[in-house]
């Protein structure tokens, strides 16, 4: 049976909704069932259920406000992680831990490795970096999986704003020299369910990996798709405009270059994600006839 901490989240829903139509057994708790800071909470959680693997989906993501809410943040990414860890550690149980591809600070020309040196440029990436460096401390039985971009039916996330304000608007301004990999819940959830069962029989496979959708844009192609794909079904086709990171101040710094290179990820579990553009195209129909149903 899988575990999952976080499981209100995006990626907590999805792994619901996969495991169900699968028949795995999953149990996953939200932030107000079981706190992964508080190390009492985890401990009766993992003793109640008695799980064959952990998964931390659990986290602080809000990159911006991270740069003022610096406790909070801490305490999602940071002492969360150490607290699952040890705990998951003194139970003998395997956990796979979420990670980002802001750990990196986006100078790299090409892909990133997963044994490029990190260097996070805000607040959020260093509390992830942090946390990712207290499960390797503690947990020999560990998977830290860096992901990135990641969008979905569930939760709050880039395709479902430009989806309300397509809607809105006659012209979006995004950004358009910031480079990644945007990677769907689906996607993520079955990557996480091809690591599990190799972690449950003792499988080597100890480590750090990445795993992201296939093939890399910008913030602006993946708007001007998901505007694209919107159109046939809602007659609303707004400009996309392309603008640069100056144009668009956050409080956060993010990387110029989040490409995240996913062959040691394919090579050991047989499995990559589809490309970006037919799950934003899949994931935009359906949230659109997900609308429209709603309202008849």
């Amino acid at each position: 049976m899988i575990l999952v901490f976080g499981g209100n989240g995006q990626l907590g829903r999805e792994l619901v909704r996969t495991c169900a139509v699968r028949g795995i057994p999953l149990v996953a708790l939200s932030h107000a069932e079981a706190n992964i800071a508080d190390e009492e909470a985890v401990r009766t959680a993992i003793n109640l259920q008695k799980p064959s693997v952990i998964v931390n989906a659990a986290a602080y993501t809000k990159v911006d406000a991270a740069e003022t809410e610096a406790e909070a943040a801490r305490r999602g990414n940071e002492i969360g992680p150490a607290v699952l860890a040890m705990v998951s550690a003194a139970a003998d149980l395997p956990l796979i831990h979420l990670s980002t591809d802001y750990v990196f600070d986006g100078s790299k020309k090409g892909p990133y490795l997963e044994d490029d040196p990190i260097a996070p440029i805000n607040a959020y990436g260093r509390t992830k970096a942090a946390g990712e460096r207290a499960v390797r401390a503690t947990a020999r039985m560990h998977v830290i999986l860096r992901t990135s971009w990641v969008y979905g039916e569930f939760g709050q996330n880039f395709l479902k704003t430009i989806l309300k304000l397509a809607a809105d608007r006659d012209e979006l301004r995004v950004v358009s020299d910031q480079y990644g990999c945007p990677t769907s819940t689906a996607d993520l959830a079955a990557a996480i369910l091809a690591i599990a069962p190799r972690l449950a029989t003792n499988g080597d496979v100890w480590g750090t990996y990445h795993f992201a959708g296939s093939g890399a844009t910008t913030w602006h192609g993946f708007a001007d798709r998901i505007v694209a794909a919107q159109a046939p079904l809602t007659g609303r086709m707004p400009r996309v405009t392309a603008i640069p990171t100056r144009d668009f101040p956050t409080a956060a710094r993010r990387p110029t270059n989040s490409v995240l290179d996913c062959n040691k990820f394919a090579g050991v579990f047989g499995f990559g994600g589809r490309p970006w553009t037919e799950e934003t195209d899949r994931i935009t129909r359906d949230l659109i006839g997900l609308k429209e149903r709603h309202v008849a």
